[in-house]
């Protein structure tokens, strides 16, 4: 009996040894710049960017936003855009120009934890994210039909919402080279070089979770090969990283959402891979469209003009709309 308490004992302040040395050390390295997802932002003429504005979470805290007002005489709808991870509104100037050009009213979100958006890299906990974004539907009033339009990890977090309980927030959705899941068959080893995963932290925080402590949940599990004169977000908390995606069960929301929704994604995507993603909808037995478009990167997407034009006749496929003639 002693032996086995002995035993019991050893196990036990072994685990909290294995446990403890990977929430110090289990951290995250930092990727090498990556050039083929920073150096396109680098030309991108932001001179005419909108100012921020804000709106009150219902922890009080102000989320910027930037809001670009229709240049059609009858507005066809709104926009509201999530732009990519470590990114912030900046990123979808571009696709945010085309949008108010075709005749809606589009905003462009600093997502809680990037920008001028509450402490950088983290949130206070896993569903944060869906509370301000209805926060933000409920304070903003955007006119209908309203499109979601997420990229990349916001895509995936468009995703979140089109499959859980706040779907009706908006008309339909649409997403840009989504991220799915490190399990998914899209899925390329750190995201083609963009992520860094601190996986024995990760796991840790994920444990001690399952026990009730989320007293780590603040750590870094994740970083970014950002370009560090950018004034970006380099890494991601647990909490943060948990939230900014889809579910785990990736499948059961790619099943359960009931508003439309179109899928784009460039052919030569260095992030995901292209090919793959029609199965993943298929497999999950979604019918939703999943369009590549040829000679656009994981970038392109929300930068290309080509690429762009594809997103605004998406939406207006979306809304039944047709597209003005040239």
């Amino acid at each position: 009996m002693k032996f086995a308490i002995g035993l019991l004992l050893l196990i036990s302040v072994g685990l909290v040894g294995a446990t403890a040395l990977a929430l110090i050390f289990g951290g995250p390295s930092q990727p090498p710049t990556l050039e083929g997802i920073n150096a396109p932002f680098r030309a991108l003429d932001d001179s005419d960017l909108p100012a921020l504005s804000t709106y009150q979470a219902r922890d009080g805290t102000p989320l910027a936003f930037r809001r670009y007002a229709s240049s059609a005489d009858t507005s066809h709808g709104s926009v509201v855009l999530l732009h990519g991870s470590a990114a912030d509104s900046r990123s979808m100037h571009p696709l945010a120009q085309a949008f108010t050009s075709a005749g809606y009213t589009t905003y462009a979100l600093n997502i809680r934890g990037h920008g001028a958006s509450g402490t950088n890299g983290d949130i206070a906990y896993v569903g944060q994210l869906e509370d301000d974004l209805e926060d933000f539907m409920q304070t903003i009033e955007p006119v209908a039909p309203c499109t979601l339009v997420g990229f990349s990890s916001g895509g995936g977090f468009a995703l979140r919402v089109a499959g859980g309980q706040r779907q009706q927030l908006f008309s339909n959705y649409l997403l840009l080279s989504p991220f799915i899941s490190q399990e998914a068959s899209t899925y390329r080893a750190d995201s083609g070089g963009w992520t860094r995963v601190g996986l024995p932290r990760y796991i840790a925080i994920m444990l001690l979770n399952r026990l009730g402590i989320d007293a780590f949940n603040h750590l870094p599990v994740v970083r970014y090969a950002v370009d560090e004169s950018a004034n970006l977000t380099p890494d991601y908390s647990y909490d943060l990283a948990q939230n900014y995606r889809p579910k785990a069960d990736y499948r059961a929301a790619l099943s359960t959402t009931n508003h439309p929704m179109r899928v784009l994604v460039g052919e030569d995507d260095q992030i995901f891979r292209a090919d793959q993603f029609a199965t993943v909808f298929q497999n999950a037995g979604s019918d939703v469209a999943v369009d590549q478009l040829p000679d656009i990167d994981h970038i392109g997407l929300i930068l290309d003009p080509d690429a762009i034009d594809a997103a605004v006749a998406a939406i207006q496929a979306l809304n039944g709309q047709k597209a003005p003639a040239p």
